[in-house]
């Protein structure tokens, strides 16, 4: 089995603490601008940055996933991390300032297949997720340029 990573970066128009504030906000935020490929979101525990859990499941490629998530803050107000609890998967948003905008990056590693599954996965899956990851961003940087997102 090897690591299947994916990743996706882009400028969002608003000041870096709002934006991650939007991200480790999982009950009043987070939710409004994830795409309509996650569905059935709600909060398990916390609700606010480390110690929040959060379910959902995610339907690509014609599959949906559950995922149980659990959310930690190694630098608070610049690195969120969700870590799955029922595989190895962890997606990390850093969130790094620019001037009165930011650049979000989302990056989720996880240990693939082995055999032919896991070639086919290590082949399609990081461009299915990196489409919907390229998605999120672009509805967290409307969410956020709204006076909704304020």
């Amino acid at each position: 089995m090897s690591t299947v990573e994916v990743s996706a970066e882009r400028a969002v128009r608003a000041p870096a603490e709002r934006v991650y504030g939007y991200l480790a906000d999982y009950s009043e935020h987070h939710h409004h601008f994830l795409p309509p490929a996650f569905s059935g979101f709600r909060v398990v525990a916390g609700g606010v940055g480390a110690g929040t859990e959060v379910e959902f499941s995610v339907t690509a490629g014609g599959r949906s996933r559950p995922y149980h998530m659990a959310v930690s803050e190694p630098e608070p107000g610049r690195v969120l991390v969700e870590t799955d609890a029922n595989s190895s998967l962890v997606t990390t948003f850093t969130v790094t300032p620019a001037g009165d905008t930011c650049r979000v990056r989302m990056h989720t590693a996880w240990k693939g297949a082995g055999g032919i599954g896991g070639i086919f996965e290590r082949l399609f899956a990081p461009k299915v997720m990196k489409a919907l990851y390229e998605d999120e961003l672009q509805r967290l940087d409307a969410y956020a340029a709204s006076a909704g997102g304020a």
